[in-house]
């Protein structure tokens, strides 16, 4: 069994004091092949929920990833050598909603949600606390990091643009 260092908060949030530029990249390469993900998953209300598109299609993801890895190690108070990660784009056009779900479906020991290009109004993240329902309203160039097991869900895309944001799941290295 694997033990993280310790107690893991319910929900931690980060934000990249220079994040523009990177996201920008970003969100440039992965609209040039949006229209082709290696995979898709989870067709709820009219659409993928989940697009799986490799890094070497969107290299610019790379530093961000190394980012991610290095800020769960220190929440799981790890070294990032540590850790592994799967990770995929979530897509909101308006009207969309993400159903509420966890993301404990295999070996995850954190998951987070990281918000590439998220205009006002394009939907809260709800966290399923043991105390109620927290909402965040995202923000480019924020993460938020949360056990698997917490459930969430994504309110609806009440903007006039479309929304994104990489989720990514992290769990042991294999040895």
């Amino acid at each position: 069994m694997y033990v993280v260092g310790s107690q893991i908060p319910e929900y931690t949030m980060v934000s990249l004091p220079q994040y523009k530029a990177m996201n920008k990249h970003i969100v440039k390469e992965f609209f040039a092949c949006a229209d082709r993900p290696e995979r898709q998953s989870h067709f709820f209300h009219g659409r993928y929920e989940n697009l799986y598109i490799e890094v070497d299609r969107v290299p610019s993801l790379r530093a961000l990833l190394d980012i991610a890895v290095v800020q769960a190690a220190g929440i799981l108070q790890l070294d990032p050598s540590q850790l592994k990660y799967g990770y995929w784009f979530n897509l909101m056009y308006p009207g969309h909603v993400t159903s509420m779900h966890s993301h404990d479906e295999d070996d995850e020991i954190l998951s987070c949600v990281y918000y590439l290009d998220v205009p006002k109004d394009s939907g809260d993240l709800v966290l399923h606390l043991a105390e109620g329902r927290l909402a965040i309203s995202p923000e480019n160039g924020m993460f938020v990091f949360f056990p698997p097991q917490l459930e969430h869900e994504v309110r609806e895309n009440a903007s006039t643009s479309a929304r994104l944001s990489l989720a990514i799941n992290f769990g042991p290295a294999d040895r």
